[in-house]
C-alpha cells in the first residue's frame, strides 16, 4: 500500500462512512491500514509488542464499540495515533508525569525500514546503509519525528497534534534529520528538503 494513501481523505472518509453503517469490511480495511504503524508506535512508548498490540486492538474495539459516531472524527489518521498514545501513557502510570513533563525526548524509537518512494529509488544500497545508520543516531525524539513524518509518512501538522508539539519544532527536528543525512551522504542539503521530505509532507 503506498505510503501517502492514508492522506487519501475520500478513501478514509468512505471507509468511516461504511463503517459506521457496521461493515465489519471496511473496519477490517481501516485496521489493515493503521494496524502495524500504530504497533510499531506503540512498541516505542511501552518497549514491548505484546503490550502495543493489547493497546492497539482497545483502541480499535472502543472505535467499533462507538462506530456510529466515527464519522464525526475530522482527521482518523490523528485520533488514532492520539489514542495509543493516550493509552500507553495510562499503561505506564507510574511513568506518566515524566512522560508528559519530558515529551519523546528519550524513548528509542526503532524504525522498521525507510520506506523508499520514486523520489529515492536513485540512490544506492551503500548510501542507503549509511542513511540508515545516520537515522539510527539521531536524537530520540528526532528520530520519532523522522519517523513518522517519513516512513509513516504524516504530514506535520499531524504529528505536531499527536506528540503536541509546535510544527516548528517538527520542522527544525526535520531540519536537523536531513542535515545529518546529507552530511553523511556527502551532498549539498536539498532545498527546502525536497529530497527528504515532498513538500505536500507539510
Amino acid at each position: 500500500m503506498p505510503v501517502n494513501e492514508h492522506h487519501n481523505p475520500v478513501h478514509l472518509l468512505e471507509l468511516q462512512a461504511r463503517v459506521a453503517k457496521g461493515d465489519e469490511v471496511a473496519f477490517t480495511q481501516l485496521y489493515l491500514h493503521f494496524g502495524k504503524k500504530l504497533i510499531l508506535f506503540g512498541v516505542s512508548l511501552v518497549r514491548s509488542k505484546e503490550i502495543a498490540e493489547e493497546l492497539v486492538e482497545d483502541v480499535f474495539v472502543r472505535l467499533w464499540s462507538n462506530r456510529q459516531s466515527i464519522t464525526s472524527i475530522e482527521n482518523i489518521t490523528v485520533y488514532l495515533y492520539v489514542a495509543v498514545k493516550n493509552k500507553a501513557l495510562n499503561k505506564l502510570s507510574q511513568k506518566a508525569n515524566e512522560l508528559i513533563a519530558a515529551p519523546f525526548d528519550y524513548l528509542d524509537t526503532t524504525l522498521d525500514e525507510f520506506a523508499a518512494d520514486p523520489y529515492d529509488l536513485m540512490i544506492t544500497s551503500e548510501m542507503m546503509n549509511r542513511m540508515h545508520q545516520v537515522i539510527e543516531t539521531l536524537p530520540p525524539r528526532c528520530k520519532m519525528i523522522f519517523k513518522l513524518i517519513r516512513e509513516d509518512g504524516l504530514k506535520y501538522k499531524e504529528v505536531a497534534e499527536i506528540l503536541n508539539i509546535s510544527v516548528n519544532t517538527i520542522d527544525a527536528q526535520m531540519a536537523i534529520a536531513v542535515k545529518r543525512i546529507c552530511a553523511a551522504l556527502q551532498i549539498e542539503k536539498p532545498a527546502r528538503q525536497q529530497s527528504i521530505v515532498p513538500a505536500d509532507k507539510k
